[in-house]
């Protein structure tokens, strides 16, 4: 697929972009060279190629799953400590909604 100038200035003007002939011409090529690429591409037998959802074949460094912070329960009477209103456990806050 190709484009002609007249597309280019139709699309320029879809667009809301100002295009004199000069650029409009040196965009010509450019979109042309871009199609030309993808036709390329698309001529490519990719069957059998399974998709990759990486470039590279790497692997991720994961921390082990477990518990590191044992603690929790003083953790919470500490903060509830400081807390301006705490109740069975939990923080109380004023009512927004009415």
């Amino acid at each position: 697929m190709s484009l002609t100038l007249d597309q280019v200035h139709r699309i320029a003007h879809l667009a809301r972009i100002e295009v004199d002939e000069t650029e409009a011409r040196r965009t010509l090529g450019q979109l042309n060279g871009i199609f030309g690429l993808i036709e390329t591409m698309q001529a490519v037998d990719t069957q059998g190629v399974e998709p990759m959802a990486h470039a590279q074949d790497l692997a991720q460094r994961l921390r082990p799953d477990c518990v590191t912070e044992n603690d929790q329960l003083a953790w919470r009477s500490a903060f509830q400590a400081i807390a301006p209103e705490a109740e069975a456990g939990l923080y109380l806050v004023p009512k927004v909604i009415e």
